[in-house]
């Protein structure tokens, strides 16, 4: 019962709130304990709201997800939690949200409720239509790293804002060209109706734009002189290779083995990915915290 609430509000889909963090890592305040504290009750705030968008889209899409292959054995289409038991929970996760907000800046509060807004709005239309569905799940990403910037008032480089929009749009893509796949292959047909508007063709030319856009964009922020002064070394280029492997990582999962509709699933079982998140994260904090 209990482990059919929990796949209800997507425990697992928690890891993509990790963006919050980003702010945190870049902002030379990580090993301090106010900031760190701010940036994990931003990180609870964010898992409550995705939460609730997931059991809101849950509820919209519930015919739907009943003829889709995977989906049909969620909670709410194979009918383990009833209709109105997840409207209750999400009544409840809206509670939880509306008490914790008081304690953080208006800033704050108010990009959580202009992610819950996008995110319902996705959820009934955006993502009916096509290239704005990609947008709209690129847009969601972005306001958790500027949440994460708000939860502790700092600011954020737009090169970071940039590789953030450009990650979040290659993970979309992504995810469509493997829906796009599935579909084909499935007797069943396509499931979610933008899919009729892509190609496979059109999505790897998105998915290489969007790749090409996270290397750019990342590596010119290593290299501004904003980051440079900041930082007070120009070592961060240095990580450059951790986020062009991961990219070209993500791009075989999919392309040759057909995984790259659950990026979170990715994230989290792939040893190499795992290894090289990792290995990013930790030579980015030696680097930018002068600990070498």
């Amino acid at each position: 019962m209990l482990l059919n609430y929990l796949n209800l509000i997507r425990v697992p889909q928690w890891i993509k709130n990790l963006f919050v963090f980003v702010p945190l890592l870049f902002s030379l305040h990580l090993f301090e304990k106010d900031y760190f504290l701010n940036a994990i009750f931003a990180f609870v705030v964010f898992c409550l709201a995705s939460s609730l968008i997931y059991v809101i889209n849950d509820l919209i899409d519930i015919e739907a997800d009943k003829a889709h292959p995977v989906k049909k054995n969620r909670p709410l289409p194979s009918g383990a939690i009833s209709k109105r038991n997840a409207v209750i929970v999400a009544v409840i996760l809206f509670a939880w949200i509306v008490l914790l907000l008081p304690d953080f800046n208006k800033e704050f509060s108010r990009l959580v409720i202009a992610f819950v807004v996008l995110n319902v709005l996705y959820s009934l239309w955006f993502k009916h239509i096509v290239i704005l569905d990609v947008f709209s799940i690129a847009a969601g990403f972005t306001l958790r790293v500027l949440g994460g910037a708000y939860a502790i008032s700092v600011p954020v480089s737009s090169w970071l804002i940039l590789t953030t929009l450009f990650i979040s749009l290659f993970l979309g893509v992504m995810k469509r060209h493997s829906e796009l796949k599935l579909s084909t292959e499935s007797e069943s047909g396509t499931t979610r109706k933008v899919l009729s508007q892509y190609s496979l063709n059109f999505a790897d030319q998105m998915a290489t734009i969007a790749a090409a856009g996270v290397i750019i964009c990342y590596a010119l922020y290593t290299v501004s002189d904003r980051t440079v002064s900041v930082f007070k070394t120009e070592d961060l280029i240095y990580t450059t290779p951790f986020v062009v492997y991961g990219i070209f990582r993500f791009m075989y999962l999919e392309y040759i083995s057909g995984k790259g509709e659950n990026a979170t699933k990715i994230a989290v079982t792939d040893f190499q990915m795992i290894v090289t998140v990792l290995a990013y994260i930790v030579t980015t904090v030696l680097i930018i915290y002068n600990i070498i």
